[in-house]
């Protein structure tokens, strides 16, 4: 019989545990500031009025020692908190008016944007728990998390008595985008069957083809006034232009020069869709954090653009989406 670790019940021992919550909400996004011309062309159909809704999907990691229940928290009381501060405040409500945050006759007073509402609703749990992430999804490809400001901790390290209801500047936003190639795995100096060897049937003479989905992360400081990382229009674009369009439909052994001389390995793909978006993506503003390749339903690679960030990964909220 193994040891039993911490007191009764587990009491004591460090866990994360995540909530899921949904509403329903419309917003606008529109300055007073910029005359409609202008408004039309940094925010396209976003700016319409009287506005365009979402059905929100809300993930609330909290973390801590466990009590003589063996729980982190008790459910009914988180459950409780978010409904009371987040969902019954937001469903069913036109965003722009909703909150205070999002009153832009204040000079304070921001756009409605996936990240804003994210940092929003975090100001407002805070003080009822204890916070290690949130994830918010406006729509299936485009979602946001936001961790705990200054370095991630992991829940045994985290002082969670010494918590602030301080909101994070920075966000991770995430959009989410796919294209269809094709590819054969080999290496142009070893023999089909030295290659065989190595990568089995995909080192087949004529290759095969893949759906790729593909996962973008920026990471950058809200912006006071548009409440974004960086322009959406723009982080799409670049996406799309510099590897959605270049790569679909294409024998990548063939079609894209890099991998004329490089295995196209889901992981060699994923580095070189990371060199091609970073410096472009930092002259959007916002820093490249990380690249999710899913090459089927059962392979998928990532790359950490952030070097120097590789610890900085939002795992609390990964683990709440995993499979």
């Amino acid at each position: 019989m193994p040891p039993q670790r911490g007191g009764p019940h587990g009491q004591g021992r460090p866990c994360v545990i995540t909530r899921r919550a949904t509403f329903s909400a419309s917003h606008r996004y529109w300055l007073p500031e910029l005359s409609d011309d202008d408004n039309r062309a940094r925010f396209g159909p976003c700016s319409l009025a009287p506005g365009h809704g979402h059905n929100y999907e809300l993930i609330v990691a909290m973390g801590g020692p466990l009590d003589g229940d063996g729980m982190v928290l008790n459910l009914s009381e988180v459950k409780h908190a978010i409904r009371a501060e987040v969902t019954d405040q937001l469903n069913f409500r036109f965003l722009n008016e909703a909150w205070p945050d999002f009153d832009l006759s204040r000079p304070e007073g921001c756009l409605p944007t996936t990240e804003a509402v994210c940092r929003a609703i975090w100001i407002r749990l805070a003080p009822h728990l204890p916070l290690m992430g949130l994830r918010l999804y406006e729509q299936p490809d485009l979602w946001v998390d936001l961790l705990p400001p200054g370095p991630a901790v992991a829940p045994a390290q985290a002082d969670l008595s010494t918590a602030q209801p301080v909101a994070p500047m920075e966000a991770f936003l995430s959009i989410r985008t796919h294209f269809a190639a094709a590819h054969r795995l080999a290496r142009a100096e070893l023999s089909q069957a030295e290659n065989e060897a190595i990568y089995g049937k995909c080192a087949r003479p004529h290759g095969h083809g893949h759906n790729y989905l593909l996962d973008v992360t920026v990471r950058g400081r809200i912006d006071p006034r548009t409440g974004m990382v960086c322009d959406l229009a723009t982080l799409q674009r670049l996406v799309d232009d510099l590897v959605v369009e270049p790569f679909d439909h294409t024998f990548l052994n063939k079609d894209v020069e890099h991998f004329a001389t490089t295995v196209p390995t889901a992981e060699n793909i994923a580095l070189h869709i990371a060199d091609l978006l970073t410096g472009p993506i930092a002259a959007a503003g916002a820093r490249l954090h990380k690249v999710r390749l899913q090459e089927s339903p059962n392979n998928a690679a990532e790359v950490f653009a952030e070097t120097p960030q590789l610890e900085m990964v939002p795992a609390a909220l990964d683990l709440a989406v995993a499979g």
